[in-house]
Formats: C-alpha cells, sequence, structure tokens
C-alpha cells in the first residue's frame, strides 16, 4: 500500500512540472516577413509574406516611376525608402480586392510607407516579382486579406462584376511577362475568338454600348450621345459601325476577322464617321462642329478626353490580336501619321499617353465583359492591364 502512494505522488508531481514547463514557453510567433532582398534571391514561387518600403510604380522591366503613376494595378517594393535602382526592387501584382486601398493611381499618399505583402514569389513584368497577392498591409496594421466562405466551393473563374481578375485564368501565361514575350503571350491568348458576319455586329453593338441609363439607345463614341439602337443606318444624323483601325490600313474591308472584331468598332455618328474618315491618331486640329470636343486636322483626329484611353486600347488590342500568323493580315503600331492603305496606325506616343491620361471606366470595362461572355468570348487585354501597354512598347 505505502508502495502505491509514493507511486501516485511521483506521477502527480510528474504532471504538475509538465502542466508548468507548458505554461512558462514562449508562445509561438509567425514567420518573420522576407526582406525585399531575400524575396529577389527567392524567386522559386513559394508563397510568402515581403517587407519593403513602396518606392513607385513597375510600367517596364528596368523603369518604375515615382508620380503621375497610371495604374493601380502593380507597386515596386524596396528595403530603403529611397532605394532607385531596380534591380534591387520587387514588382508587386495587385490583385483586384485590393486596387483600391493600395493602387498608388489612387492613394499616392503610399509612396514611402512600409508594407507586408504576401504573394508568390515569381517574376512580374520580367523582373523579381511577388503575384496573386492575397493580404497588404502597412507595417503595424492588421493585415487586409482575400477570404472565401468555407461553406462555398471555391472556384477558378472570377465573377463578371470583376472584369480585370482574370489572371490565374485567363491570363496566366502572360503574367509576369514585358516587351515582345508578353506581346506574343497575349495574342496567344486572344486569338481564339469567335468571329462575327459584319452583318451580327449590328445587334452585338446594341449590347456592347447599351446607355446605362437608357437600355433602349446606344452611347456614340465620338458625340457621346445617346441615340435610339433602332437609329442605325446610313442617313446623316444615324449612326452606323466605326472602325476605330481605319479598315483601309491594312485594307481589310469588312471581312470577318479584324472588320468585324467588335473590340474595335464603336456605334458613330453617320457624318461625324466620314469626318474622321481613315486619320490616324494625334493632338491638335480644328474643333469638329458636330462633335465637341474632337479635333481635326488634315492627316488626324483626336477623340474627345473620356474616351481617349478608349481609342488608344482598342488600337493596342488590334495590334497585338492581329499579328498575321492566322490568315489575317498583320496589323502595327507606329509613332507617324498618314499611314494611308499601310498596315500601321499612329501615333503611338500619344496613344500610349491617352492610356495613361484616360483609364478604364465602368462603361469600357462592362463593354469589354459583354464581349467576353456573350460574342467574341475574348477579352481587350489592355482594358484589364492598361499598364501592359507600355510594358510592350516603351
Amino acid at each position: 500500500m505505502q508502495t502505491r502512494r509514493w507511486t501516485l505522488l511521483a506521477l502527480l508531481i510528474s504532471l504538475a512540472t509538465a502542466v508548468v514547463a507548458l505554461q512558462i514557453q514562449p508562445a509561438a510567433t509567425a514567420a518573420t516577413p522576407l526582406t525585399v532582398t531575400q524575396a529577389i534571391a527567392q524567386q522559386n514561387g513559394a508563397v510568402a509574406t515581403v517587407r519593403g518600403y513602396v518606392v513607385g510604380q513597375p510600367t517596364a522591366t528596368t523603369t518604375v516611376v515615382r508620380s503621375d503613376f497610371p495604374s493601380d494595378y502593380a507597386l515596386a517594393l524596396a528595403d530603403t525608402a529611397a532605394e532607385t535602382n531596380t534591380s534591387r526592387m520587387v514588382y508587386v501584382q495587385i490583385t483586384s480586392a485590393f486596387r483600391a486601398s493600395y493602387g498608388l493611381k489612387t492613394n499616392p499618399g503610399l509612396l514611402g510607407k512600409q508594407l507586408d505583402v504576401t504573394g508568390a514569389l515569381s517574376a512580374y513584368f520580367a523582373h523579381p516579382g511577388l503575384v496573386s497577392t492575397t493580404a497588404f498591409a502597412t507595417v503595424g496594421a492588421t493585415p487586409t486579406t482575400t477570404t472565401t466562405a468555407t461553406t462555398q466551393p471555391t472556384t477558378t473563374q472570377p465573377t463578371t462584376t470583376q472584369p480585370g481578375d482574370y489572371d490565374s485564368t485567363y491570363y496566366r501565361t502572360a503574367i509576369g511577362k514585358s516587351g515582345a514575350e508578353l506581346k506574343t503571350a497575349l495574342n496567344q491568348i486572344i486569338r481564339t475568338n469567335t468571329k462575327l458576319t459584319y452583318d451580327q455586329v449590328w445587334n452585338a453593338l446594341k449590347a456592347t454600348d447599351e446607355d446605362p441609363n437608357n437600355p433602349a439607345n446606344v452611347i456614340l463614341l465620338y458625340t457621346g450621345r445617346s441615340q435610339s439602337k433602332t437609329g442605325n443606318g446610313g442617313d446623316p444624323d444615324d449612326w452606323n459601325r466605326e472602325h476605330v483601325w481605319a479598315k483601309s490600313h491594312g485594307d481589310f474591308g469588312t471581312a470577318t476577322g479584324p472588320g468585324t472584331d467588335i473590340h474595335h468598332l464603336r456605334p458613330t455618328d453617320v457624318s461625324v464617321n466620314a469626318t474622321r474618315g481613315n486619320k490616324d491618331f494625334d493632338l491638335g486640329g480644328s474643333p469638329v462642329a458636330e462633335a465637341p470636343g474632337n479635333f481635326t486636322d488634315a492627316d488626324s483626329w483626336e477623340p474627345r478626353d473620356a474616351v481617349k484611353g478608349d481609342v488608344a486600347r482598342m488600337i493596342f488590342y488590334m495590334d497585338v490580336r492581329y499579328e498575321g500568323g492566322d490568315g489575317y493580315v498583320d496589323l502595327e503600331l507606329n509613332d507617324s501619321v498618314n499611314n494611308g492603305a499601310s498596315p500601321y496606325h499612329g501615333r503611338r506616343s500619344v496613344l500610349l499617353r491617352w492610356n495613361a491620361q484616360d483609364p478604364p471606366d465602368a462603361f469600357e470595362k462592362r463593354r469589354n465583359q459583354v464581349i467576353y461572355d456573350s460574342y467574341q468570348r475574348n477579352r481587350n487585354p489592355f482594358i484589364d492591364h492598361p499598364e501592359w501597354a507600355p510594358a510592350i512598347w516603351n
């Protein structure tokens, strides 16, 4: 009996000691964020949190701007706030859920702030990067994260209410590329589209360019006028199908393909369409009486401010979509005007400026989505990622 008591007492002492030992162990700490230098050295696709100072927005492999930010889609981090050497920066892709809070166009005051960002250590703009980001936080604040309800299945296809959020699906082979490599990747993505006939374009435009405030009308590109969908035709005040990439630039006419691609076909006042003709895009000229805010001269056309970016992104799309490898003409953006019947369109430097000055608005994003969902099943990548234009042509 005495032996049993001593055994029980020893067991109780042992348990008490274990409990005390557990109570005095330090709590587990979260993994220490990587420095930017470490992140650059570990581009292996692993998910990690990187801590660094916001030093600007990358627009190309070796270009980071520190003011006049063109979009909310990317930022650059460095280990010091004064860093200017792009080789010591990591480029961060800002996924759609975080653009309103961490995009530099909307939040320029973030420049110089220290952030913790979680994502995959993988190239962006052909540069050491952090992509598919899932959490952002200023250092010392609670991270903002993306979550999926546990009672719902995870989907790989973003909802149509977020037209720019296709990076992990539609654009997955383009993410992280720049220059000719990016252009080739985008061509391979967007060239597999459904083709329309020129007659089918009429009804398509009535859906893609519908007036959000009056579903019986469409919005005309150059005038901005809301006009009845049934008011299409050939009379001076009717609306017709404007080829933003002038169809004589490459002589593709209205044949199925570039001549019927609704990513660059828009409803336009008949007489304004005739005044624009096949002119290239550039600055200046005389005011267009029937389309206030537009200007023209002998060889160029300047659209109103509200659609300057729209025009630029349609021209960018046509250049990338039609590369001559699938039986269609090879269209190329250049920095000239008066291109005539050559398969070129300009002026590139001005269009790049317009792309930055007039970012995609709700109307343009909705139009892109309608084309993707209901008609051609392809997207204009420069509406989803305006920063890809300077990444290709800068």
